[in-house]
């Protein structure tokens, strides 16, 4: 099992390991509102997103996937993250027991295509090196989010309510059938 984080490059972007400079960055985007708004609700602050950095490298070493960073090749900037983790979610056999996929940019990397980008590489990823299902949780008022897991594969597997907030959960038996 893979316990540290490969690289992957896109035509626009790196999906790599967060390294410890670039906190700064992710805590600038978990705190702003626009970014939080369908995620979590409330921005973070500095540490609750030190925690949720750790979380992030962490989770490479206990599961041997996880989250990668998300950086722009033409200027390295960090733009957001992309990748899987195990949420725990208390959402029933059907949803917590399967690799949850997620994504998060920043808004200024938003619309531009980046999100399906990073997403189709993480699971291009998945999928050559574990294979199986795979879930989604997305706000039902995020429609971006919504429409990006549905062109990477995802079905609606129902809907339910996530801390007072009505939230759509999506399951990936596998990739997608090829056009």
């Amino acid at each position: 099992m893979i316990r540290s984080t490969p690289m992957i490059n896109t035509a626009r972007l790196t999906l790599c390991a967060m390294r410890p400079e670039d906190f700064g960055r992710f805590a600038e985007i978990w705190r702003d509102p626009d970014v939080v708004r369908h995620v979590c609700g409330t921005p973070k602050t500095r540490g609750e997103a030190w925690e949720s950095f750790l979380r992030n490298a962490g989770h490479w070493q206990m599961t041997g996937f996880g989250q990668w960073g998300v950086v722009l090749q033409s200027n390295r900037t960090l733009i957001g993250q992309a990748g899987f983790f195990y949420g725990n979610r208390c959402l029933g056999a059907d949803f917590d027991d399967f690799p949850e996929a997620g994504w998060v940019l920043a808004p200024e990397g938003q619309g531009q295509g980046y999100g399906y980008e990073a997403a189709k590489a993480a699971h291009d990823w998945f999928d050559r090196v574990i294979p199986g299902p795979l879930v989604a949780l997305v706000d039902a008022d995020n429609a971006p989010s919504r429409n990006l897991a549905i062109k990477l594969g995802y079905d609606l597997l129902r809907e339910a309510e996530y801390r007072d907030t009505p939230v759509h959960l999506y399951r990936r038996n596998g990739p997608p059938a090829r056009a």
